[in-house]
């Protein structure tokens, strides 16, 4: 009977394990199960029982994703074509709504975004586009978001990431960007002029008011022009001299 015992002791193992399988969920992952084709629940991270006939488990990534999207050829308002990467960074939240509602909800998700960035890059003229980066990388974000809490995920950032432009463009705006600086270098110099010139209106004015300073100063500028010592009279001492010269 032992024998007999044994073996139907193995029998049971085996099919047993033929019936049943242990799968495990980490803890970056939710587990998917289906009973006979059909979603049932999600599992949390750890060991779980499946029976093999009618049940199986898809597992999901959860982490954090950061995807960058090649450039695209895209119009601005003003009929300029410019390509514009993008950069997103998201994860799945609703594992389950992610996988049964879409094929390919990562794809899915990147057609989107590139919709969205078509659609903001056309509505600006080209250097509108480079003066609100920051800007359009908020609006994208906005108008990104909802279609992918649709699709169950969570999206955390979306920007432009570059803009690249054709080469001739390129030169024409470095050729405007160094007019520009010319212009300012310009500025900054008609404004130290016109700040000097004040200072010699004031000190004018000052040496007017004050003859005494005026003198002063002269004995100064020819002292170091000169580099001798000078003997300076000025015009009201020559008229206080002849009028001590005057006979009585």
């Amino acid at each position: 009977m032992e024998p007999v015992l044994c073996v139907s002791s193995l029998v049971i193992l085996l099919i047993l394990f033929l019936l049943f399988h242990v799968t495990t969920v980490l803890e970056y992952q939710r587990g998917l199960l289906y009973r006979g084709g059909k979603f049932r629940k999600a599992l949390p991270p750890g060991r779980h029982w499946i029976f093999r006939p009618w049940e199986s488990v898809t597992k999901i990534d959860v982490r954090e994703e950061i995807v960058t999207i090649p450039g695209q050829e895209v119009l601005t308002a003003d009929n300029v074509s410019v390509k514009a990467s993008l950069a997103l960074r998201f994860r799945v939240e609703d594992p389950a709504l992610a996988v049964n509602r879409m094929a390919h909800f990562r794809d899915a998700l990147y057609l989107a975004a590139q919709i969205a960035a078509r659609n903001i890059v056309g509505s600006l003229p080209v250097e509108e586009l480079l003066a609100k980066r920051m800007e359009i990388g908020k609006r994208l974000l906005e108008d990104c978001r909802p279609a992918a809490k649709e699709m169950g995920i969570d999206l955390i950032a979306a920007d432009i990431k570059d803009v690249m432009f054709p080469g001739e463009l390129k030169n024409i705006f470095a050729q405007v960007v160094h007019a520009r600086k010319e212009g300012q270098a310009a500025l900054e110099r008609a404004r130290g002029e016109t700040a000097a010139l004040r200072n010699l209106a004031n000190a004018a004015r000052l040496l007017d008011e004050n003859p005494g300073l005026r003198n002063l100063r002269l004995f100064q500028v020819l002292e170091k022009n000169s580099g001798n010592t000078i003997v300076y009279v000025s015009p009201e001492d020559i008229s206080r001299i002849k009028k001590l010269a005057k006979p009585d």
